[in-house]
């Protein structure tokens, strides 16, 4: 399920509105579908809320004893750009539960990660972290500010991002603006669709992926068309549609 929430963090970004729903759903390899996500973004002048809620479908809800998943971001705004104060992820399947809660404190300028952990209702996991790392951006955040960090998507270029909840990768997200001689092979891969393309590099040992590349397709309205992870072991290539 972690797979489906940076799919569908990065899906959705861009939106300018007071609020916005998106659907989705993801297809892995041969499998067929195996999961959708319904996506929410509630913001003012001030204060923003982000909310995604997943949930695996088929085959894959019977096998994974039917894996839910729910990331939450609320936090304020700042000259236009989402600046996260709480991000929190919610996870269940079968017996186990997981609640996950990072706080950010921009004036120390540090992120303290709580995690608590169940099995048939009994916590057995309690664990507070001040992290190495600090950001105001999470994984949510970034995305939807990248139409702002990204001024001008026809030059390529790589960017290097920082964002709490990726400690996993060091706490850094790299984001790859492709090249002229390229945008044909983004197109083949996403269709021709597209308003502009990028590349999200994913350093996380759970993609088992040849590179941890994921390509994005995204629209002349700011969100996502269709999002490929490609080539990951046994399984071939992950692929997330928009399907409102």
């Amino acid at each position: 399920m972690r797979i489906l929430i940076v799919l569908f963090s990065i899906l959705i970004i861009n939106i300018e509105a007071e609020t916005i729903r998106v659907d989705y759903k993801v297809e892995f390899g041969i499998v067929g579908e195996i999961g959708v996500a319904h996506a929410k973004l509630i913001k003012d002048d001030r204060n923003y809320e982000i909310d995604i809620k997943l949930e695996t479908t088929g085959m894959t809800k019977v096998l994974s004893g039917d894996r839910k998943e729910e990331h939450i971001s609320k936090g304020h705004i700042e000259n236009g750009l989402l600046v996260s104060d709480m991000y929190q992820i919610i996870k269940s399947h079968g017996s186990k539960a997981s609640n996950r809660v990072y706080t950010i404190d921009h004036k120390l300028k540090r992120v303290i990660k709580k995690d608590k952990k169940w099995k048939r209702g009994k916590l057995y996991k309690n664990r507070t972290k001040i992290l190495k790392y600090y950001s105001k951006d999470d994984l949510l955040t970034l995305y939807f500010n990248l139409n702002k960090y990204i001024e001008d998507k026809n030059v390529s270029e790589d960017y290097h991002f920082s964002a709490v909840g990726a400690e996993i990768q060091k706490g850094f997200v790299d984001i790859h603006i492709p090249k002229p001689a390229e945008i044909d092979k983004y197109k083949e891969l996403l269709g021709d669709d597209g308003a502009w393309y990028a590349r999200a590099i994913v350093h996380q040992k759970i993609f088992s992926s040849n590179k941890g590349e994921l390509f994005l397709s995204i629209g002349d309205d700011g969100i996502a068309k269709k999002a490929v992870l490609k080539d990951l072991i046994l399984f071939g290539d992950i692929r997330a549609f928009r399907i409102d």
